[in-house]
């Protein structure tokens, strides 16, 4: 089954810095990232059913900074379809609470569930992208973050349990499940990670591409 975008829809995408990429420098709030991407693509397709699209992605979020704002930044705007890409900033190499505690996967998963449960009392469709993290090899500078070989392997030990989560939290709650990490891991066993992300975690424009390319087969 795939999501029904009717004509008059308002359809949101929030997140981290991926979903953001740089929206408030650009011209329809979309930023220049995969939600630019599905807009254009959705408008070529379709000229005769209008979108409201929306983007309240902010770079370095995690679960509990969407929760804090999610009333004011998704709630209030009242979307019939919230996109929502999470959990790359929740990992133990990058994010500590202010007394140093590694965020647990039941942790993410209780805030995770607060944002899904008003979104579905409400009926909006809901459609979850897996935080995902490509094999880089050497040093990569991410963010402020210089991360090594070790590093990642912590980094990937970590963001596992959170991918699951995401993938049981979208069949709790019926959500259409975009499987980011699988996706990217495919595509560079032939051109190499890099190729979709540079640092690993951050979309080149071809794997915004691909995001949206997927994204968009989940919509009718």
């Amino acid at each position: 089954m795939t999501i029904t975008i009717r004509p008059g829809s308002t359809v949101m995408f929030t997140g981290d810095s991926i979903t953001d990429c740089g929206r408030l420098e650009s011209e329809q709030g979309l930023g220049f990232g995969y939600p630019l991407h599905i807009a254009g693509e959705w408008g070529l397709r379709h000229p005769d059913r209008p979108v409201t699209w929306l983007n309240t992605g902010i770079g370095g979020h995690k679960v509990m900074d969407l929760e804090a704002r999610w009333q004011a930044d998704v709630l209030d705007a009242r979307p019939d379809v919230v996109s929502i890409l999470v959990g790359g900033n929740d990992v133990a190499w990058h994010t500590y609470d202010p007394d140093g505690y590694v965020i647990p996967a039941k942790d993410f998963a209780a805030g995770y569930d607060r944002l899904l449960a008003p979104l579905a009392e409400a009926g909006t469709e809901l459609i979850l992208i897996e935080p995902f993290l490509l094999p880089i090899s050497g040093l990569v500078e991410v963010g402020d973050v210089h991360v090594g070989e070790q590093g990642r392997k912590e980094w990937r030990a970590d963001l596992d349990p959170k991918i699951q989560v995401v993938r049981e939290l979208a069949r709790e709650y019926g959500a259409h499940l975009l499987a980011a990490d699988g996706m990217f891991a495919e595509l560079a066993a032939t051109t190499g990670p890099e190729y979709w992300a540079e640092d690993g975690v951050h979309p080149t424009p071809a794997g915004h591409a691909a995001l949206a390319r997927a994204w968009l087969r989940l919509v009718a």
